[in-house]
């Protein structure tokens, strides 16, 4: 870079700087989904002027009307929303232009895989190329969504540039700052987890950590930005490894008629032994694909244990239709009957007090259960199309499989033949 391209380029980020301090920065916040909708409130509640952009005009007339489209127990949201919004700090467009007044831009779209297990970035592409054109120069783009190692310089950098025509690093700078959260926790993880924020320069690494010191109250830690990328993927996919281990264990467990959580108990009593929770499966929108996002990275290494989990964890719900199907065949021996069996599923979202169904076990089960010739029925306190009283959906069930541990089912008697509580909380 020149002499003039180096002090402009000071220049700009000195400006981030300033506007990030006296709060005069206008943040841009693109897709308003479980994470994205509270990193705008949030920034807003920290002072921002922020402008959140979703594509979903539905979503934008509910936002608009006052309405929280996430559902699910999200303790603050609601409540963080109203102020936000009744202050004038936190307001909702589908149009990218307006983003043209915007210093720095989150992105916050989906990223998911598709049915080869390959990413799908067709979000972050199109948000990519409606952004390029409205990027004001000196502007910060951070990408929150998780991506495969080498997507931003690959992917992103690319398509701002085009649409932009700015130089990286002079007057348009690049982050990567992955999002760690869940639902049911969105705003204190938000607050709470320590972040890891990548860079294109290191000349900006005071501007990031002055951005997200505003409201993220835990460690903040710089490196480049494939690091940051691979660490994220990295964390997801250890998860989804222990607890793929823990369901093999589980599988061991029922076969021997053993209690799987007592195993673990006396387990994780020794020291530096962490067995993770099994379960009916891994759901969600990162768990699922995020072992496929760190394997889609540049390598030559001959993966196996990734998948390996992958596979194990996609059929649990296989596995516990099985083993309903074996307990059923046992009461109908005892009971010398073959009449029609009903099977209540509790719980059809993916984790306890919350409406998210996305890559549900639940649904896979149901699916399974219905291929055997068993009648469903479903409950769940959160999702549309499943609340109401409980016991209008086990009255007269043979069996009843608890597959999402809310909190409403924890002191429930069931009066059936065939009873299986598969998750915890704890």
């Amino acid at each position: 870079m020149t002499a003039s391209g180096v002090e402009s380029s000071m220049q700009a980020i000195e400006a981030l700087e300033k506007a990030i301090a006296d709060r005069s920065a206008v943040i841009g916040v693109v897709g308003l989904g479980y994470v994205g909708l509270p990193v705008a409130a949030t920034f807003a509640k920290a002072g921002f002027h922020v402008i959140g952009i979703d594509r979903d005009t539905r979503r934008i007339g509910l936002l608009d009307a006052g309405i929280n489209p996430i559902g699910g127990a999200e303790p603050g949201l609601d409540e963080l929303l109203d102020e936000t919004i009744a202050s004038g700090h936190l307001v909702f467009s589908s149009d990218f232009t307006a983003l043209s007044r915007a210093n720095i831009i989150t992105i916050n779209v989906d990223t998911p895989v598709n049915s080869d297990s390959e990413p799908n970035y067709e979000s972050l592409i199109a948000a990519c190329d409606a952004l390029g054109p409205v990027l004001a120069s000196g502007s910060l783009v951070v990408v929150e969504s998780t991506v495969s190692p080498g997507t931003t310089q690959a992917l992103v950098v690319p398509r701002l540039l085009e649409g932009s025509r700015l130089t990286l690093n002079r007057d348009l700078f690049v982050g990567v700052c992955p999002e760690r959260v869940m639902p049911g926790l969105l705003l204190s993880n938000l607050r709470l987890v320590p972040r890891t924020c990548g860079i294109s320069t290191p000349d900006l690494a005071q501007v990031m950590v002055g951005l997200y010191s505003t409201v993220v109250e835990a460690e903040l830690d710089v490196t480049d930005i494939l690091t940051a990328e691979l660490v994220k993927v990295t964390e997801n996919t250890y998860r989804d490894v222990q607890i793929a281990f823990a369901n093999e264990v589980s599988m061991i467990c029922d076969d021997l008629g053993l209690d799987v959580w007592k195993v673990r108990d006396l387990v994780n009593k020794v020291p530096f032994r962490n067995m993770h929770r099994p379960g009916g499966g891994v759901g969600g929108h990162c768990l699922p694909k995020d072992p496929w996002l760190l394997a889609a990275a540049p390598h030559h290494s001959q993966l196996r244990l990734i998948p390996a989990a992958r596979s194990v964890n996609d059929a649990m719900p296989i596995h516990i239709a099985n083993q309903l199907v074996k307990r059923l065949e046992e009461w109908r021996a005892r009971e010398m009957t073959d009449a029609p069996v009903t099977v209540a599923v509790l719980g059809y979202s993916y984790l306890p007090e919350s409406d998210d169904v996305r890559n549900s076990p639940s649904q896979l089960l149901v699916e399974e259960l219905r291929s055997l010739g068993l009648h469903v029925k479903i409950h769940d306190p959160f999702v549309e199309g499943y609340k109401g009283p409980i016991a209008s959906v086990i009255d007269g069930c043979q069996a009843v499989v608890v597959m999402v541990p809310h909190i409403e089912y924890d002191d429930l008697k069931f009066d059936c033949p065939v009873v299986m509580r598969v998750g915890k909380r704890q």
